[in-house]
């Protein structure tokens, strides 16, 4: 709003300076307003409009061009469309997978309708065929474990030095003293850590087959099997710290019963992965707190590069000779999104469009690289060629526009944003291996959090321990290609014959021969 501050009563300089304050925190507290109710009701993509659209095409021309003329040459100007030849995939239902077994229905004519009028019988001449899925609901089976006593009954042992009665010791178990198989734990875990079902809702669904199995048996039953999985979890360390490049980001939940600590008091999960790796190691940990400490000390041996968010519990990296930090662009131009969502649909583009198609350019330059499998090398040389002009340009608007915009707007503080982080946002110039953003740890991290929003909670630190050890090997699992419950099952029917560490390294998700889980889950699924 355009303030006539000539025509204020006792024109002084002071009180010129009250009223544009005045006026500048409205304009700030209606953008806060709008920004909320985007939030609550407004679409959470953070893609632009289509680019045939009014408001993208005056984004697309330089900051100094006239809009209205912009929309009238738009509109006056014929344009001449040239279609190449193309192919289009057909439409229709996807056919049902290969490998599910099928099971033959003939849907015959009655017998008196394959007589013809003429006396003659009709002949076949052909059919018809269509499919339908059906769901064959779980089964459970007890094995009965039988195992013979001998005894000599002439002697009754006494002319024997072995044992008066002899039987076949019992196969070693998972859990002692539990009818726990691997099947029923790995489905249990699969369902909890990927699936995000709680233990009550497992218990509801057992108690439908006539299963009764409470959720405090599994819990315990999940902080067990985590104990014995730890020297995997030391090999996933040795894996993380080894390599030269790692994302992190960590996410808030809740555990009631921490000593020293209210239950509302919120505790922390962290995630660690390698970054593009081809056998990709990822790690959380749990922690009490958000302290940069945490990171500090599971990566104090780590040399390399490490991405993370904003968050300035990693600024501890600045003063690392050996570990160089990453920031993040997709969370920059987020900044930026919130301000273009925050003025609506109907306002003219701004700084905010502008700095959000610029960094949209950037994405462009990685995405050809990405379509075109440019090795690591090439990508670096086209990122010096590409991005390196248009990131320079970049900063010389940002620190025009940071004296144009008023710092606690929202595109004032995404300005500052960026521009606090410019020299972590640029590392990725470097290396051709570096991505632009962080969204391999958000990506990693998005089952806890979704998970969370159904358990809610994690009783005891135990819990929250054995979770994370879980989520490590399971989401490990996931992002090497395997199939997490047949991956667990492997595992798990393996696990009593482990004695060491080292007899753990050919069974991790990384190094396991994927043969041997397909073997697995073709012998329990039969076509």
């Amino acid at each position: 709003m355009k303030l006539a501050t000539d025509q204020l009563p006792n024109n002084t300089k002071l009180l010129k300076e009250l009223v544009i304050e005045s006026f500048n925190e409205i304009a700030v507290l209606k953008e806060q307003v709008q920004s909320l109710r985007a939030l609550i009701f407004g679409r959470k993509s953070e893609k632009s409009k289509s680019e045939n659209s009014v408001e993208q095409l005056l984004m697309d021309f330089g900051e100094d061009a006239d809009t209205t003329t912009v929309v009238e040459n738009a509109a006056k100007t014929p344009e001449t469309i040239q279609i190449t030849a193309h192919s289009r995939v057909k439409k229709g239902r996807k056919p049902l997978a290969e490998h599910l077994p099928r099971e033959e229905r003939v849907i015959d004519i009655p017998d008196a309708d394959k007589v013809c009028e003429c006396g003659c019988i009709k002949a076949v001449i052909g059919c018809e065929k269509s499919e339908q899925l059906e769901y064959i609901p779980a089964k459970h089976k007890v094995i009965v474990n039988v195992r013979p006593k001998y005894a000599c009954r002439k002697c009754e042992g006494t002319e024997s030095n072995c044992a008066t009665v002899m039987i076949a010791p019992m196969p070693e178990q998972i859990i002692p003293k539990s009818f726990a198989t691997a099947s029923l734990l790995a489905y249990i875990l699969a369902s909890k850590f990927v699936d995000a079902l709680p233990f009550y809702r497992l218990s509801t669904i057992f108690a439908r087959s006539g299963v009764e199995l409470s959720r405090g048996t599994m819990c315990n039953w999940a902080i067990r099997v985590a104990s014995l999985l730890k020297p995997l979890i030391e090999l996933f360390e040795a894996e993380l710290l080894g390599s030269t490049y790692i994302n992190a980001d960590e996410t808030p939940f809740q555990v009631l019963k921490e000593v020293g600590r209210k239950a509302e008091q919120k505790s922390y999960m962290w995630v660690f992965r390698t970054g593009c790796s081809e056998r990709p190691t990822i790690l959380f940990s749990y922690a009490s707190s958000r302290s940069g400490k945490i990171p500090e000390t599971i990566l104090s041996s780590y040399k390399g590069y490490i991405q993370t968010d904003g968050y300035a519990g990693y600024n501890y990296i600045a003063e690392k000779t050996d570990q160089k930090h990453l920031a993040c662009w997709a969370h920059a131009r987020r900044k930026f999104h919130a301000a273009i969502v925050a003025a609506g649909q109907n306002a003219t583009p701004g700084v905010a469009h502008k700095a959000f198609d610029i960094i949209k350019e950037l994405y462009k330059i990685e995405k050809s690289a990405k379509d075109q499998n440019k090795t690591p090398e090439e990508i670096h040389a086209l990122r010096q060629e590409k991005a390196v002009p248009i990131i320079k340009d970049f900063k010389t608007r940002l620190q025009r526009w940071k004296s144009a915009v008023l710092p606690k707007s929202l595109t004032g503080q995404a300005i500052q944003y960026t521009l606090n982080l410019w020299e972590k946002l640029t590392v990725y110039l470097e290396d051709g291996r570096l991505q632009m953003d962080n969204n391999l740890a958000e990506n990693a991290i998005r089952p806890f959090a979704v998970g969370k929003k159904n358990w809610m909670f994690s009783d005891t630190p135990q819990g929250a321990t054995a979770s994370a050890i879980i989520y490590s090997i399971l989401e490990t699992a996931k992002a090497n290609g395997l199939e997490p419950f047949w991956y667990m099952y492997a595992l798990l029917e393996k696990l009593p014959e482990m004695k060491n560490k080292e007899d753990f390294i050919p069974w991790m998700p990384q190094n396991i021969d994927k043969h041997l889980v397909e073997a697995l889950k073709s012998k329990h699924i039969k076509p």
